[in-house]
């Protein structure tokens, strides 16, 4: 049991959440170089010498050089196992991130120095604050000219509403960018450029080193003492339990793309964060030091290997230790199997593993068994943690295959896109899959899918947009979708477990539905909320 506590206790799963291009995933990549995982850096912007982060592996990813799908990737460094989310900065693919965010136990925020806090970072951060994820933030890009760090702090606190306690401080930024000061060692660390490709030499003086002004100059020095003075007078002091709470973010300030801050950083941050946390279940909390095995399903990936057209469900291990070839139970399909080909995963990377522990994530071959939020755990134990939510989409259209001859790869294609949660499929009442509406969080969404039809499936598709904006589901099982009295603008559908929906162009129109309808329910999320 003693050698169960400690390898569980070693884990640290965390997501890395971001505005696009703040400079997350070129983060992932220098964590992954100090780890060890890769030995060469790749740029994301460089294209032309096919250069591509490591954790960007669908190819419309490398084309257009942003994550539309979450990553998983697990290194080892210092004793500490780490396991590393890497989510879509782009907003139209949030809600894989909000999956993800369900598979972590803290999330580290990249914040662009010279924007400060963006829009998407606000809307994954409130899922965060929903779900008391502890948070530490990683202020990006000093290498460029920033914005003043105080104002920085102040961006973070107004807007997100959470206190700030800075670990390090930046002396200068862009062209004068000099280094970061450590408020717990009270020295500096001096900045040395480099391509970013190759760990960054530390160059360490403390305050009072005779040399301080020729390696950061005079002016930058008594800056320096001056915002130290302030600081120490008026910053909110560390707090770990707040921290731990979400009440507190600790704020570090580096330069990804040079290396410069991020081994600093890791290493701070493992000491900040927890090993895997107590799982909320339908019956109450599930331990991780638990002697049985648990498992929840928090995304599925079709064809991650184009030549082997599969299916991988990633599950976030909960409690005990997983072992190959163990027997599991499947909660929602009420039986007992073996997980096939358990693997971890390094981006399109893949090694089959003996054992994994809480807090790791693992990816399994799917036969197409698995949905989003299924429990697998220990026979006998039977238990089920609490739903991933499915997200209202935002903007609809119609899809159909462009030859008929295609039909069964189209449906094919469009339910297993639909089961990896990056769509949303439903029909007309009594049609078949031939045409369908295509419901999607974010319109890039709609790209995304015709390319894998036409690239993984071998399916062109004609789409046309629809003028719906709001979706709702009928709560009444005993309500007969034909025989509503609705307005002219209004559609009746189903989803492909047979549920009845309404599609709204306006508000107006929901108001009409329930106000001609008497006792009409309806619901803005699906039913595995």
């Amino acid at each position: 049991m003693s050698s169960l506590n400690e390898e569980i206790s070693k884990r640290r799963t965390f997501a890395i959440i971001s505005h696009p291009d703040a400079g997350k995933t070129t983060l992932t990549e220098k964590l992954l170089l100090y780890g060890g995982a890769i030995n060469l850096a790749g740029s994301v912007k460089g294209k032309r010498t096919a250069k591509h982060a490591v954790s960007d592996w669908m190819e419309i990813e490398k084309q257009r050089g942003i994550s539309v799908t979450s990553s998983v990737l697990q290194f080892k460094y210092n004793g500490y196992c780490i396991n590393i989310l890497d989510t879509p900065g782009h907003q139209d693919f949030s809600e894989d991130t909000y999956r993800t965010l369900m598979a972590a136990d803290s999330a580290v925020m990249v914040i662009d120095g010279s924007k400060g806090v963006e829009r998407q970072t606000i809307k994954l951060f409130k899922v965060c604050v929903m779900r008391h994820i502890p948070i530490i933030t990683f202020i990006n890009k000093m290498d460029r000219d920033a914005k003043n760090p105080f104002d920085l702090l102040e961006d973070i606190e107004n807007v997100l509403g959470i206190h700030t306690c800075p670990i390090n401080w930046p002396i200068g930024s862009g062209k004068e960018f000099k280094g970061v000061y450590d408020r717990n060692s009270k020295k500096i660390l001096a900045f040395t450029a480099n391509n970013g490709q190759k760990e960054v030499e530390k160059n360490e003086i403390s305050l009072d080193d005779p040399s301080i002004d020729d390696v950061i100059g005079m002016y930058h020095r008594q800056d320096l003492f001056d915002d130290i003075e302030l600081l120490d007078g008026a910053g909110d002091d560390f707090d770990l339990e707040a921290v731990r709470r979400g009440e507190l973010t600790p704020v570090f300030f580096g330069s990804a793309l040079t290396n410069f801050g991020v081994e600093p950083f890791l290493e701070q941050f493992l000491k900040i964060t927890t090993s895997p946390l107590a799982r909320e279940t339908v019956d109450g909390i599930v331990e991780p030091m638990s002697d049985y095995f648990s498992a929840f399903v928090f995304k599925i990936q079709a064809n991650m290997n184009k030549a082997h057209r599969d299916r991988v469900a990633f599950m976030r291990i909960c409690s005990g230790k997983f072992e190959k070839n163990m027997e599991v139970y499947h909660l929602q399909g009420n039986k007992k199997m073996r997980l096939s080909q358990p693997q971890q995963i390094m981006a399109q990377e893949r090694e089959i593993v003996e054992e994994a522990y809480a807090g790791d994530i693992i990816g399994v071959f799917d036969p197409g068994i698995f949905s989003i939020g299924d429990t697998i755990c220990s026979p006998g134990k039977k238990v089920q943690f609490k739903g991933i939510p499915t997200f209202a989409p935002e903007h609809f259209a119609l899809v159909r295959q462009k030859d008929t001859m295609k039909r069964k790869q189209f449906i094919k294609g469009t339910s297993q896109i639909a089961q990896e949660g990056a769509i949303q499929i439903f029909q007309e009442l009594d049609a078949g899959m031939e045409e369908v509406i295509v419901g999607v969080v974010g319109v890039l969404q709609f790209d995304v899918l015709k390319y894998r039809l036409e690239n993984e499936y071998n399916v062109d598709i004609i789409m046309e947009n629809l003028p719906y904006e709001y979706i709702r589901w009928i709560v009444n099982k005993d309500v007969n979708p034909k025989e509503l009295d609705l307005a002219s603008d209004t559609k009746r559908i189903q989803d492909l477990k047979g549920n009845h929906l309404l599609l709204f162009t306006s508000n107006w129109s929901i108001d009409w539905a329930l106000e001609h309808n008497k006792g009409l329910e309806l619901r803005e999320f699906g039913t595995d909320w």
